[in-house]
């Protein structure tokens, strides 16, 4: 049978099996290694340029020679191109309006401290003439969301400082980017043989006229590019399964237009985009963001991989003591000085100043330029250019190591982080979780509490609790709310459906771990079968089947909160080192109450969720809700959560504030 007449054997001769197995050694990898990371708390791309490495030049599983055609470009430029319009619907415009003009600072102004200060570390301590010296310090002006993000999200810094933070690396990238092609464009220009006769002043001029067309064609498209979205999605044009595929076509259609007008303008244009389409007010984004997300993750992970799998072994002689000098420059003197002349006269406050000085990791967007340059420019430097690519690297090795390493104890430090947030987020704000939360408070803990209704918030307010009127499920509520110092999320609402989406939502930003949702089921709704599955639920909140009737019930009936401890008559065994619920049901049975929360003896506070977690060492305290008339509720079914405690067991709570909070503390 000829090939034609087999077209199972004519795929295969196209695509042999050793491309197959380097596309899936590049996706094992890449997700592997930012696994990797997360569980030990490393930065993903430090991991991810060591994996690239090895399975490179190290040890030739992916094969460098392959790696340096121009598909690889192409791939890489169109993937940054998608990772920036993500980020760009990450940015609201409403964070701008304290911070806006340190923003526009940093890109601006930065931008042009960097480049010169960068440009004279190249030409006197890596020995680079003037043409690459230049090159290299408008390379090394971008950050990028790929390094900046994971930083956030892993240091999770208060107020401002991370407002700025992120729409600097997000908005620097196209800038930085479109630097860097002017200024090889330059270059190229000043060293064809035909333009010997160019001077400086007409390379100028032709630096502002690409710069002012790259600018004219990356808002004229992504603007058509936006209205077009928007269009099509509001007026249901596509179903809700072609949504995600439409979107991604038109941002690679608007990245390719923009740079078929004008080279690398398609970077700017889907950054516009991306914050055009984030704070328009017609249709919802949250499920283009949801997918976003996720090809983020694997079109960094391959990136990093193909990037560093293509460095040859011999790429390391350039690596010396000149090319650490001049990652010390960049980090101790390029980067405090660029943060402190943009940020002068602006809001910013000196311990904010020094954590963005110390927060300028390179990423993906100078590693993808600085190996399409050295592809270009080796016919016209071909002596210097081979340390280009090794140079950039190591910067980016260097800076994500050090800023990813130092910038949390840094942020901790400055009282701008929380090492373990203790603080707690109410979804709700009535009558009983108001009196929880100042419970909670008195204890020395921060709480925060969101509703919709208003009578609620201006109570809560009024009881000296801080809150906010703000939809849970609103695409705004994420980024309107302050999470600094928040580190768990309390559902109490009293619709389980409205809860799981509010759980879903957060779920945006913390943990699955650090979600808790109150049931709004009976016990009878749970047999009948209209309990919502757990994968789309919290964690149980205050125990696994302790509902909000339960507890709304108990308070109505003068149920109070109390602080608890271990009683010193409690019989105890000495080689034991803490005791379960079940230990003390079976020696107090005065009174009924619901454990709600631990004071660990570390001061650390943690929240009753599975009943069968739920330990007590003789040290510790935990607050419950105590009914004296005996038990709370009348139904069949008991409580499991409920437990018996002595009532010589509640000593006075001095919380970190000096107050002393007396055993019984009325609603």
């Amino acid at each position: 049978m000829s090939d034609q007449a087999n077209p199972v054997h004519t795929i295969h001769a196209f695509v042999p099996e050793s491309i197959l197995l380097d596309i899936t050694t590049v996706i094992v990898l890449g997700v592997g290694a930012q696994w990797l990371a997360w569980r030990f708390r490393l930065p993903s791309i430090l991991l991810l340029l060591l994996a690239g490495f090895l399975a490179g030049p190290v040890l030739q599983i992916l094969s460098p020679t392959a790696l340096q055609q121009d598909w690889l470009f192409a791939f890489v430029s169109l993937s940054i191109g998608i990772i920036l319009f993500e980020g760009g619907l990450s940015l609201r415009l409403s964070e701008l309006r304290e911070v806006g003009s340190t923003v526009r600072n940093l890109i601006t102004v930065g931008v042009l401290v960097t480049w010169a200060l960068g440009t004279l570390g190249a030409f006197y301590l890596l020995d680079f003439g003037w043409s690459l010296a230049i090159l290299v310090g408008a390379i090394l002006t971008v950050t990028g969301p790929t390094v900046v993000i994971p930083l956030l999200r892993h240091i999770r810094p208060k107020g401002r400082v991370s407002t700025v933070a992120k729409w600097e690396g997000i908005t620097i990238d196209p800038v930085g980017a479109i630097l860097a092609v002017l200024v090889l464009e330059t270059l190229l220009l000043l060293e064809t043989p035909t333009q010997h006769a160019t001077n400086v002043a007409a390379a100028a001029e032709h630096v502002a006229i690409g710069l002012g067309l790259a600018v004219f064609v990356a808002l004229g498209v992504s603007i058509a590019a936006t209205a077009l979205l928007v269009v099509i999605l509001q007026r249901r044009l596509v179903p809700d399964f072609l949504r995600n595929p439409m979107t991604l076509m038109i941002v690679a259609a608007a990245f390719v237009t923009s740079n078929v007008l004008q080279e690398e303008s398609g970077l700017l244009a889907t950054t516009i985009m991306g914050i055009a389409l984030a704070n328009q007010p017609y249709v919802s984004v949250q499920r283009i963001v949801e997918f976003k997300e996720n090809l983020q993750v694997l079109l960094i992970g391959s990136l990093f991989i193909l990037l560093s799998a293509r460095l040859e072994m011999s790429a390391l002689q350039y690596i010396d003591g000149s090319v650490l000098l001049f990652l010390a420059l960049l980090v101790f003197v390029v980067r405090p000085l660029a943060v402190w002349i943009s940020s002068f006269g602006t809001p910013l406050e000196w311990g904010e100043k020094i954590f963005l000085s110390w927060l300028a990791p390179r990423g993906i967007v100078a590693a993808a330029v600085a190996s399409l340059f050295a592809f270009k420019l080796e016919p016209i430097y071909p002596q210097q250019v081979g340390a280009l690519v090794p140079v950039v690297f190591a910067v980016i090795v260097g800076t994500v190591a050090t800023y990813g390493l130092t910038a949390g104890p840094l942020a901790r430090w400055l009282d701008l982080a929380d090492p373990n947030p203790q603080g707690l987020l109410f979804v709700g704000a009535n009558r009983w979780v108001r009196m929880v939360a100042r419970f909670v408070q008195d204890l020395g803990f921060d709480v925060k509490l969101i509703d919709t209704n208003p009578d609620n918030v201006e109570e809560s307010q009024a009881e000296g609790l801080t809150a906010r009127r703000a939809n849970a499920l609103s695409e705004a509520v994420l980024d309107d709310v302050d999470l600094s110092g928040v580190g768990r999320v309390l559902i109490t609402i009293p619709n389980e459906e409205v809860a799981a989406l509010a759980a879903l939502h957060f779920s945006e930003v913390f943990e699955s771990t650090d979600i808790y949702q109150l049931s709004a089921k009976t016990e009878k709704h749970a047999e009948e079968g209209e309990e919502l599955p757990r994968h789309l639920r919290g964690r149980p909140l205050f125990g696994e089947r302790t509902t909000y009737q339960d507890i709304e019930r108990q308070v109505k009936h003068g149920a109070t909160l109390k602080v608890f401890k271990l009683s010193d008559d409690f019989p105890t065994d000495e080689r034991q080192e803490y005791y379960t619920l079940s230990d003390i049901l079976e020696e107090y049975k005065d009174h009924t109450i619901t454990p709600l929360f631990l004071v660990r003896s570390t001061g650390t506070l943690e929240i009753v969720s599975e009943a069968e977690q739920f330990t007590l060492r003789p040290d510790d305290r935990f607050v419950a809700l105590v009914d004296h008339d005996g038990p709370a509720s009348t139904d069949p079914a008991p409580n499991v959560n409920q437990a018996v405690f002595e009532m010589h067991s509640l000593p006075s709570y001095t919380n970190t504030n000096g107050r002393s909070l007396p055993a019984e503390t009325s609603p």
